[in-house]
């Protein structure tokens, strides 16, 4: 057999020249912390994070890429997101990633844009979003207790997780991806609980299904430090304009003492409650706090960059003292506004920016295009309670006491309470519900007549006449269940049977409403000719169709004069109106919602209280966000009489 010839020194030398060359390229991405100069390090180089937080969830999938486009060119180099657990997991282990439930869809929208990714996936993320996040069905056990190492809450979270973590490993940065660090949990430390054990495990969780490289990290408010923070996880801080900025970060220093100040949540506007005033936050403050920040060489995530909208039933709420659910719009008086514009904010902060690093060359997009139209005529449909069959086609629940819409498996939206007066009421007599047992807000009708309101931690009794036999009717709106801080199991329904007069009342009908699915589905149905009050109020339904001219653009829905209520475009779930409460007095309407010139729109609103004597709505070419028309709705538990508002005291996400 002939010898082989032995590698000239050249060749040899070009072989190991490429294997210098490639062998490297597995190791070269990396994002950790040098603990030594107090600095973050991407790929052996020192690196500052100035980053914006925006939720895919609250934007439609077509318009990701123009809101991440509008961020990068602004001069951030990294997006911070949530993950909503309830979002993607609808039933135990059902699982939705399709549309612009495409997570991976989105983290691929911002490789695109050249940002980075911090990733919030919880399992809880607060986000102002229902339940903080959290599946409602964890309340289908009524004793489970949150947030904690309750072994049933863990087995829900360890299931969650050991589908969604190995979606994201290969987006981690070492693996290619552009995830550069992952938070675990939210704000722990500003949960009643401080279940270190429940931290541990999650840690442990997290390291088992993403490995030891990628960069772990907390964020607590400077009172939820101690219990927020685990060693093992890189601690970060989260606070405002109007914080003391030295001190927070001197708190940040006692449980990190080396490492990079991180901000993880600097605020450049706030949500709005419905009753209080639209939040805003002046453009001075919060680009003279950004810029000290930068100064002392910390990395910033800004919240919200972009706020987006809390479409159908999505929104959350607090309880500071009374039940504050939280508006539609979720603008948040952020740099990119609600319909994905840039504003001042941003050019003042884009330009605070460029004096620390480089700025993407070209021009910010102008405004998108926006259409008036109206005002529109709509025409009645019919009353809820005409379409009980087509809204609960597999008929009622029997129990003789009421029961929570989680017992009945009804997550969001509106369930309707019925019984039947087994002797005759002649005069007016209190109905009312103990124990604040309404949650959160009821719409009662006596044989289809409205009656009035009664509502959670506000207005709590309503009085009634009827003879015997005649229908009541209580209509359960859920307004979102708490998503912040010490966020206590909140049920929804009738948590306790009204009472009327001394009577207690049982024998209960329970219709878990489809509403959605009658207005996509089902409408128009035939108009029912039942007998109703000649001024319409109670629950109803109203529509009408119309057309575009040319392109159109995006555009605000206005309401004047109508109450409360759902409105729906082209069977999509707009969200909840409020005129009568405010500060919201319009609601976005995207142009992707709207069908081109030569196509039909339809839009159907479901008026819960009173319609307007004029039932016409309107098409605006801006929002109208901070109109309260009334004086603050904040009530005392123990009366029904309006008390002059408070200061509200600004808490984390």
């Amino acid at each position: 057999m002939a010898l082989r010839k032995p590698l000239c020194l050249p060749s040899l030398l070009l072989l190991l020249l490429l294997l210098l060359l490639l062998l490297p390229q597995a190791d070269t991405r990396s994002f950790v912390v040098d603990w030594n100069q107090d600095r973050f390090l991407l790929d052996g180089v020192p690196f500052r994070y100035v980053s914006g937080s925006l939720h895919y969830f609250r934007v439609p999938r077509v318009l990701w890429a123009d809101r991440l486009f509008k961020m990068r060119m602004s001069g951030l180099n990294a997006v911070q997101f949530y993950v909503p657990w309830n979002y993607h997991e609808p039933e135990p282990g059902v699982y939705n990633f399709n549309g612009s439930r495409d997570l991976i869809a989105f983290l691929n929208e911002a490789s695109i844009a050249n940002l980075l990714v911090i990733l919030r996936p919880g399992p809880y993320i607060c986000a102002e979003w229902e339940m903080g996040g959290l599946p409602a069905w964890l309340l289908r056990k009524p004793n489970v207790r949150l947030r904690t190492s309750d072994p049933d809450f863990l087995a829900a979270v360890d299931s969650w997780f050991k589908v969604l973590l190995p979606k994201i490993y290969p987006w981690l940065y070492h693996n290619g991806g552009n995830i550069i660090s992952i938070q675990v949990e939210n704000e722990y430390g500003s949960y009643r609980a401080c279940d270190i054990s429940y931290m541990r495990h999650l840690a442990g969780l997290f390291r088992a299904l993403l490995g030891e490289e990628i960069l772990l990290f907390t964020t607590d408010g400077p009172e939820g430090l101690k219990c927020g923070s685990l060693e093992g996880l890189y601690t970060t801080v989260d606070f405002g304009p109007a914080d003391n900025m030295t001190k927070i970060f001197a708190l940040q220093r006692e449980y990190e003492p080396h490492g990079p100040l991180v901000n993880s949540e600097y605020y450049t506007g706030w949500l709005d409650y419905w009753g209080q005033n639209h939040s805003t936050r002046s453009i001075t403050d919060v680009t003279r706090g950004l810029e000290n920040m930068l100064k002392l060489g910390a990395s910033v995530n800004m919240y919200m960059f972009h706020g987006g909208t809390n479409f159908g039933y999505w929104n959350g709420a607090d309880e500071k003292g009374h039940f504050l659910p939280i508006t539609t719009s979720y603008d948040y008086d952020a740099p990119i506004s609600e319909a994905g514009d840039v504003t001042p904010k941003l050019f003042a902060l884009r330009n605070v920016i460029s004096q620390f690093q480089e700025i993407p060359l070209g021009p910010l997009p102008p405004p998108s295009p926006k259409m008036m139209l109206g005002p529109l005529t709509l025409y009645l449909d019919g009353y809820m309670l005409d379409f009980l069959h087509l809204l609960c086609p597999q008929g009622p629940i029997h129990s003789i006491l009421p029961m929570t819409f989680e017992a009945v498996r009804q997550d969001r939206g509106f369930m309707l309470y019925r019984t039947y007066l087994m002797y005759p009421v002649f005069e007016p007599t209190q109905f009312w519900v103990p124990n604040n047992g309404v949650h959160d807000r009821a719409y009662v009708m006596v044989d289809g007549v409205f009656q009035g309101v009664l509502e959670r931690n506000m207005k709590h009794k309503l009085f009634l006449t009827g003879k015997m036999g005649a229908t009541v009717d209580v209509l359960l709106e859920n307004m979102g269940r708490l998503s912040f801080g010490s966020n206590y199991s909140d049920f929804k329904g009738l948590l306790e049977p009204p009472i009327l007069g001394q009577t207690i009342l049982t024998h209960w009908l329970m219709f878990p409403l489809e509403v959605d699915k009658l207005v996509k589905w089902w409408f128009p149905p035939q108009l029912l000719k039942n007998s109703r009050p000649q001024i319409p109020s109670g629950p109803i339904f109203y529509s009408t169709t119309f057309s575009i001219l040319d392109s159109g653009g995006d555009t605000f829905l206005f309401l004047p004069g109508w109450t409360k209520g759902q409105v729906w475009i082209n069977g999509f779930n707009l969200g909840r109106y409020w005129t009568k409460r405010g500060p919201q007095q319009t609601l976005y309407v995207p142009r992707p919602l709207l069908f081109p010139t030569g196509s039909l729109n339809k839009i159907t609103l479901l008026e819960l209280e009173n319609v307007p004597p004029q039932p016409e709505i309107q098409f605006l070419d801006s929002p109208i966000l901070n109109s309260t028309l009334h004086k603050t709705y904040i009530y005392s538990l123990s009366a029904d009489t309006q008390s002059d508002s408070e200061p509200m005291e600004l808490s984390g996400h």
